[in-house]
């Protein structure tokens, strides 16, 4: 099953939900602050490419990239 830009739209949305809900607990910061690091954050971008298929991932595998992104700057994705 080969799934649409639609619904891969959507699951980034649902995603980016989880994983900005998890950032603001952990990183003690308000919704609107973790938002904020996330759009600005190499991750989302990739996450907002459909192709890349990170939205696949779970949203405490995308905090641990977005952590990472913010102590060291780069990203290694996991093979899946």
């Amino acid at each position: 099953c080969i799934m649409g830009e639609e619904q891969g739209a959507s699951m980034t949305h649902y995603s980016s939900a989880d994983l900005v809900a998890m950032i603001a607990q952990k990183q003690n910061i308000s919704h609107e602050q973790a938002m904020k690091k996330l759009y600005a954050s190499k991750l989302y971008a990739t996450l907002a490419k459909e192709e890349t298929k990170v939205w696949q991932y779970s949203t405490q595998m995308l905090y641990s990239l977005f952590e990472q992104e913010e102590q060291t700057g780069s990203i290694q994705f996991p093979d899946v």
